[in-house]
């Protein structure tokens, strides 16, 4: 097993070194750095097994260093090894392997050594069976989708937690200070009790993740308890998916029409567009204008093609996920018009004007209303 030190006392780093290669067998010392910021571009070329890292150093501390080596592919395991027993519970927060108090004793780094080996083997059994990456949905509602399985929406403790992991997961591997945090979810407690609010509320959400086998989804705290990081790795989230998708795509042609549709079929609902979090309303809107674009390119590409059937798909599917779009109604109302299914455009425009009326108390606009009236005037008219 191969082990990098970092600690900025060289006495301390030299001991640790010695007594890992004289004393302690199967490790490897490939690296002992007195620099921090130097141990973390070693730590990113090298790829030790283990990382033993002093908490108390100059310019950021060892707390600071294992949140950076967390979010690496592969992540290392990291010891804390430190003179002061007031950090063990920031560092087991960090997912660390152990803490060990200065100076090391030999049996001490044995039994963490030993627990390294263990940690190690059952890893290596993990990624023997290769199994495929989780999912997180966001369009709709929140969903995990674990390997070999159906997505499935899980039951949060509360309607809080499940908000703060959204929240955390909208600005995912990127500290948000506790500040922040409590104003949004608790803004009228006082900093103390906003502030056990969040300290359990993050206990309920990591228990809630450990409980659906979802531990390649954690949280994090800043060092000094500045915030809290939801890191994701690997994971793949639709939302992003999506809209990587969705940019790609060229003008729609007879070609690449049904990539259109599969990537309109994709989104299956605005951005945590159930919970109509206020704070995600920005970034719903900008995707939702994103699909609609698309769906409306793919429309006018279908009726200039005469492909009046996969024309009216489109505007059906835009009008099931966006009902107070006008655009996909008056588009209906046309198709109908030219297959003479006259039913059709009445109810079309029944349709649009109530939902208007009743969500937006708002008149329909005067082109359409103008169409409707020319459309039946016309209708009446024909023999």
């Amino acid at each position: 097993m191969k082990a990098i030190l970092v600690d900025d006392e060289h006495l301390p780093l030299m001991h640790l070194q010695k007594v890992l290669e004289r004393d302690v067998a199967g490790i490897q010392v490939i690296g002992a750095y007195s620099d921090p910021l130097l141990a973390i571009d070693m730590v990113k070329t090298l790829q030790p097994d283990v990382v033993f890292l002093d908490i108390n150093m100059p310019g950021i501390s060892g707390l600071e260093i294992g949140e950076q080596l967390q979010l690496f592919q592969p992540a290392p395991e990291i010891v804390f090894v430190t003179g002061y027993d007031k950090y063990a519970v920031d560092a087991f927060e960090l997912c660390a392997l152990d803490y060990i108090m200065k100076p090391v004793q030999l049996k001490r780094l044995q039994k963490t050594i030993e627990r390294l080996r263990d940690r190690i083997k059952s890893e290596q059994e993990v990624s023997v069976e290769a199994k495929p990456l989780i999912s997180i949905k966001c369009f709709n509602h929140i969903q995990f989708q674990l390997p070999d399985q159906e997505p499935k929406v899980i039951k949060w403790r509360t309607a809080k937690a499940r908000e703060l992991f959204a929240y955390l997961l909208h600005h995912r591997n990127r500290m948000i200070d506790k500040e922040t945090l409590i104003e949004l979810l608790w803004p009228d407690c006082d900093l103390s009790k906003g502030v056990t609010q969040l300290y359990t509320t993050v206990y309920l959400i990591r228990q809630t993740l450990k409980q659906h086998g979802l531990g390649i989804v954690s949280i994090t705290k800043g060092n000094l308890e500045t915030g809290y990081r939801l890191s994701v790795g690997l994971v793949h989230i639709d939302a992003e998916e999506w809209e990587n998708h969705a940019l790609q795509l060229s003008p729609p042609t007879i070609h690449n029409a049904q990539v259109y549709e599969r990537i309109l079929e994709m989104y299956t609902g605005d951005y945590f567009g159930e919970y109509e979090y206020l704070w995600a309303e920005h970034e719903r809107e900008r995707l939702r204008r994103l699909w609609l674009q698309l769906a409306k390119n793919l429309s006018s590409f279908y009726v200039e093609q005469d492909m009046m059937q996969s024309a009216t798909k489109v505007n059906q599917l835009m009008q099931q996920l966006h009902p107070l779009v006008e655009d996909s109604y008056f588009t209906l109302m046309k198709l109908y018009a030219l297959a003479g299914n006259h039913a059709a455009v009445e109810e079309q425009y029944e349709l649009l004007v109530s939902r208007w009326e009743q969500e937006l108390d708002f008149p329909v606009t005067s082109e359409i209303s103008t169409w409707y009236e020319a459309w039946r005037r016309e209708t009446i008219q024909a023999p």
